[in-house]
């Protein structure tokens, strides 16, 4: 039963990559927009400007979809079938791999079109910088910033916790990051309330991350990139970064396309200044097809992993915690325990 329960999982996670390459996110009726509008009203009845109720609200927003992920793993626990589907239909729900190559391909069009006024409009729909003032190479550089991070954030990590912990993982992941795009940001607002919401999400991202950036090194020459400089500037520059998981996967992308990331960065009322990673140019138009060709590569690299797990290191750490577990109520039990 267990391995069939494995066996389910791995097709499900294969399966929803599969739907979320060939169709992308719903563009209607979108699950993760109703539980953004859900977590907004809940922050509307419980915020204060304190950090205990930010955690209640990070309990309660996740604890949620954790618990329906639960229900659906008990009720097909006898239905391999079943939960297939059901992971399956989670994980088209929770990635945004095919929307992330396509906006950088979009962008790298409106760029090379000098169609400065399109390519600023389509910034928002892969970060919340101020798009006004910003050149070529400035859009260029934000976006392979975004394509770097956001595949962890929207393939990798959803892939990872699919792997680890099933449906209950897939939602529970999704759940933490969006609320940390809702409330994590330093912002007069969120400023207390929003620190469990981001601890949270740096936390589940901590192996994501980093296995984002050592993936990326390792496809670099599928978009003629060099792994040895990728592997010198991630190790280098990596940590140099102010997020504990951006700079893993930014620091790659940078030494893998060969360009300099990193600078000022400009936001609706606030600016930023990032430490350079990296050694070449500023990013261009034609870095961007690249980046989406790495990031779908990492996708895919991940994914063989994460199908591999359940059926493999998973069953492994299921025998040692049952071996674990069994050993001490055995010692009890022996009959020269002294008892």
């Amino acid at each position: 039963m267990r391995q069939a329960t494995a066996m389910a999982n791995a097709a499900g996670l294969v399966a929803g990559y599969a739907l979320d390459s060939l169709l992308g996110d719903p563009r209607r009726w979108h699950p993760v927009a109703g539980f953004g509008r859900a977590a907004g009203a809940l922050e509307q009845r419980l915020y204060r400007p304190d950090r205990t109720a930010g955690a209640a609200f990070a309990a309660l927003a996740v604890g949620a979809p954790v618990l329906l992920g639960v229900a659906g793993t008990l009720a097909t626990r006898r239905r391999p079938l079943a939960r297939a589907a059901l992971v399956a239909a989670g994980t088209w729900t929770v990635l945004g791999g095919r929307t992330l190559r396509h906006e950088s391909r979009a962008m790298a069009r409106a760029l090379q079109r000098g169609d400065l006024a399109a390519a600023r409009g389509r910034l928002n729909h892969l970060c919340g910088r101020d798009p006004s003032s910003l050149d070529e190479p400035e859009l260029a550089r934000a976006t392979v910033e975004s394509v770097a991070e956001n595949t962890s954030d929207a393939v990798v990590a959803p892939l990872f916790w699919g792997a680890v912990a099933g449906l209950p993982g897939l939602l529970g992941y999704r759940a933490a990051n969006t609320l940390d795009a809702m409330v994590g940001h330093r912002s007069p607002r969120h400023a207390r309330f929003g620190t469990p919401a981001a601890r949270l999400d740096d936390l589940l991202n901590l192996a994501p991350a980093r296995l984002t950036g050592l993936l990326t090194i390792a496809v670099a020459p599928a978009a003629h990139g060099d792994r040895r400089a990728a592997l010198r500037v991630w190790r280098r520059d990596r940590n140099d970064h102010p997020s504990p998981n951006a700079g893993q996967c930014e620091a790659a992308m940078a030494g893998a396309l060969g360009v300099r990331l990193g600078g000022r960065n400009v936001y609706f009322g606030r600016a930023e200044t990032r430490p350079f990673l990296g050694d070449g140019p500023r990013p261009e138009a034609r870095h961007l097809k690249r980046a989406a060709r790495i990031s779908g590569a990492v996708g895919l690299a991940a994914l063989g992993l994460a199908a591999a797990y359940p059926v493999t290191l998973g069953r492994l750490v299921a025998a040692v915690g049952r071996s674990v577990l069994r050993g001490p109520a055995r010692r009890r039990l022996s009959p020269g325990s002294g008892r």
